[in-house]
């Protein structure tokens, strides 16, 4: 104990600690503003490479641009990541071989702790090989509208473990990759709206087809959402003789994601031209019968009413 509170022993902490600071906290100092530095320049090359690919897309004119956006967004977050990953991983190693740690057997192990690792978190590994697959076969992209698990939401976020969606309500589900078992994306490529639209068995089929043709057209000049559809409406002609309706079947392909705000348009102007053209879109009707003749019950509401108030 006295030997520790000897000036010799003082001066050797002190010489000590001075020589470690100069030699080897210089450098961490130096490396840390290194590791920071080549971060930022890495995030800055990866937003340069993004815009670049983006401008190439955008001048293609045989590249959908909103396709080759979300997969140029989702292939550059994972690199982004990985990358990072990588820098930190290597910056800590010699951060501990700087304190004097001796990262060799740390290496060494690294084979043998993997294998054990990968026997108690089997499931971690198959999440992230099927991410892997998943964005290898580019099933889905960041902006895409899927529906994961019979879950249908906005896909917010894929990353190697798991993806991100973000549902019509706002609420955020997170799928792990190895655990979904059905994957539909609505938005790759082209989208489509399909229509079911119901007349009454009194009207004219070929007149409410030329109807609902006429009103489609009109959508192709609409200077809001022409740019919004791909091809014509498809009138595809009657495909149901229902109980209280005749059923025509459209559809209309519009570019991914714009298949609802198309399609909502087109239900409007379709009700405000039948209201123009007296096309009946009927409803479930219930008749009564009193049990004489098989005849219906018809009442007379006005002689009920005067009765009443006799």
């Amino acid at each position: 104990m006295k030997y520790l509170l000897t000036n010799d022993f003082l001066k050797q902490l002190y010489d000590k600690a001075e020589n470690w600071i100069i030699s080897e906290f210089t450098v961490l100092i130096i490396l840390t503003i290194v590791v920071i530095i080549t971060l930022r320049m890495v995030r800055f090359a990866i937003s340069r490479l993004k815009k670049t690919f983006l401008k190439r897309a955008e001048k293609d004119e045989n590249v959908d641009t909103d396709e080759a956006t979300k997969k140029i967004n989702t292939l550059f977050g994972i690199l982004h990541g990985v990358i990072k990953v990588v820098l930190i991983s290597v910056y800590l190693l010699i951060v501990l071989q700087k304190f004097g740690v001796n990262i060799a057997p740390i290496l060494a192990s690294a084979g043998i702790i993997g294998l054990a690792v990968g026997f108690g978190a089997q499931e971690l590994v198959r999440d992230v090989i099927s991410g892997f697959f998943i964005l290898l076969e580019d099933q889905i992209r960041i902006g895409d509208v899927a529906v994961i698990n019979g879950t249908s939401g906005l896909v917010e976020k894929i990353e190697l473990r798991t993806i991100t969606l973000r549902d019509f309500n706002g609420i955020v589900h997170i799928f792990q990759n190895g655990k979904i078992d059905t994957l539909s994306n609505r938005t790759k490529e082209w989208s489509a709206m399909v229509f079911d639209i119901g007349v009454a068995y009194k009207e004219d089929i070929q007149t409410v087809m030329e109807i609902m043709k006429t009103v489609g057209d009109e959508l192709l000049i609409d200077p809001y959402l022409k740019d919004k559809i791909i091809e014509p409406i498809e009138i595809f002609g009657l495909d149901e003789f229902a109980d209280s309706a005749l059923i025509i079947k459209a559809r209309i392909k519009t570019k991914p994601s714009h298949q609802w705000a198309v399609g909502r348009e087109y239900r409007k102007r379709l009700k405000s031209a039948f209201d123009t053209q007296n096309i009946e879109i009927p409803f479930p009707h219930t008749t009564l019968y009193w049990g004489e003749k098989i005849s219906p019950l018809k009442l007379d509401v006005n002689d009920t009413v005067l009765k009443n108030q006799k």
